[in-house]
Parts: C-alpha cells; structure tokens; sequence
C-alpha cells in the first residue's frame, strides 16, 4: 500500500515549528512527544484548553521547547481560521503539520443523527483541506515544509455502521495521494498515515457501539508515529504501519468486493 512520490526530494532538516491538531491525546500526543524529542518547537491545537495548557507545560519541561497552545473546534469556520492564520504567518513559520484531529462514528445511517453525520465531515474532511491548504500556500514559498493526514484502513474496507467514517478517511487518503503528486520536486513533502486500531482515547469517545477487535489488531501510537514520519521522510506517500495492517490491506485489494462486502457484513 505505501507509495512513493514521484521526483521525492532527499530527506532534509526541518527547523520550524510543527503544529498538531487533536494534540492532546493517542497519535497527535504520540505525534508531539516525537516531535519534541526531536528539538521541534510546537504548536498544539485542541478544544480543551485546560487540557492542553497541562499537556504544553509537560513537553516544555521534558522536552526544554517552546509550545504555543490554540484552543480551537475545528468543526467551526472561526476554529478552522483561527489554525489557518497561524500555518500562514510568517514569523515562527511553521514546517510540520500534522492534521490527526478526527472523530468517529459507528451507527448504521439511519439510526444515526444527520447532525453528527455532518459534524464528521466537518472535521475528518472540511478541517483537513482547509489547513492543508493553508500550509501548502505557506511552504511552497519557502521551498520546505511537510504534512501528514491521519487516514485509517477503514478507507479500504466497506463497513455499514463506520460508512460516513471510511468514506471520509477515503478522501483524506485519495486527496494526499493527489497533492503529493502536485508538489513532486517542490521540497513540500505530504503524507497519510493508514493505521488500522490504536490504543487512544479515540475508539472511547466513537458515537454508537463500537467494535472489540482481538488484541492481535491493535497497535500502539508511538509505534503508528516512529513509522509514518519514516515512511514521510522515505518519500512514501501512504504510510501503513505494521505488516499485519499491509498484509490484510493487500488481501482487500485482490479480493473481489462483493465477496468483501459479504464478508464486512458480519463485522
């Protein structure tokens, strides 16, 4: 499943800030923690300014960088250009985005709310091209700069309950792949994680039942964070990590989809 750019350009150092959106728990605390630990100063986004107040003074005093805080929803036009104008500003520029702001859904359509529906787009899609948008028109200028969308294997897999959640981490995926191919050669580098279930917050707060694979499926976000930077600084623009994940994303390709989609249906 990992592809690489076409004309990648060699892996270089990044010096500016990366800002993380949904930084303050799983894959964007992982994604900040990593980032600290590499000398990067921070700027994390999230709804719960309390919360990332503590979280940004934990990685200051480990870590000795310097961490802004933008308490933002990101499902809101105000939030989405409040995060906007920061990636646009010129001073502090910011070299890394990292949009793993996400919400998930797993309730059959027509027991769900249209609202919530909505509320998923509005940030697994609207929020992610509003901010990648942002930092290309930023980077491209300076001729550096990377992104990384947080995508999920349900983008591969036909699920009945997670519909409106696999199509839209289908977006997110197919619209990396695209813009990688637009800045080829440019010094801008995009990517998209692919990870398949991560030990996070993120599968507590799912509206409706949500599934209880076996151990053997979950993966821990550190690990999801160390793979999908190295496959970004490869060059590749789809990252999956484990290969139990590529294994089965494989199998999918090759089996023919209405046997998929019979088998998706018991899950």
């Amino acid at each position: 499943m990992a592809r690489r750019a076409a004309d990648s350009p060699a892996s270089q150092s990044l010096s500016g800030r990366a800002l993380v959106t949904g930084a303050t728990a799983g894959i964007g605390a992982a994604f900040a923690r990593r980032l600290a630990a590499e000398g990067r100063d921070l700027i994390l986004v999230a709804r719960d300014a309390e919360r990332l107040g503590s979280f940004a003074e934990e990685l200051h005093e480990h870590y000795l960088v310097d961490v802004e805080v933008l308490p933002a929803d990101l499902t809101t036009d105000s939030g989405c250009d409040a995060v906007a104008q920061r990636l646009r500003a010129v001073e502090s520029p910011v070299d890394t985005l990292v949009n793993n702001a996400g919400m998930g859904l797993y309730q059959p359509l027509a027991e769900s709310r249209l609202e919530s529906q909505e509320r998923l787009l509005d940030l697994n899609v609207r929020a992610v091209l509003r901010l990648t948008h942002a930092a290309v028109t930023a980077m491209l200028p300076r001729g550096r700069g990377e992104i990384i969308n947080i995508s999920s294997v349900a983008a591969y897999v036909p699920r009945g309950p997670a519909a409106t959640y696999g199509a839209s981490k289908a977006w997110v995926s197919s619209f990396t792949e695209g813009v990688a191919l637009s800045l080829a050669g440019t010094g801008v580098r995009v990517a998209a994680i692919v990870p398949g279930f991560t030990r996070t917050e993120f599968h507590q707060r799912v509206e409706g039942t949500r599934p209880d694979p076996p151990n053997w499926m979950w993966l821990a976000a550190d690990r999801v964070v160390a793979d999908g930077l190295a496959d970004l600084r490869r060059g590749r623009v789809l990252s999956v990590p484990s290969r139990r994940y590529r294994a089965l994303l494989l199998a999918s390709r090759f089996t023919p989809r209405p046997l998929l989609r019979r088998v998706m249906t018991r899950r």
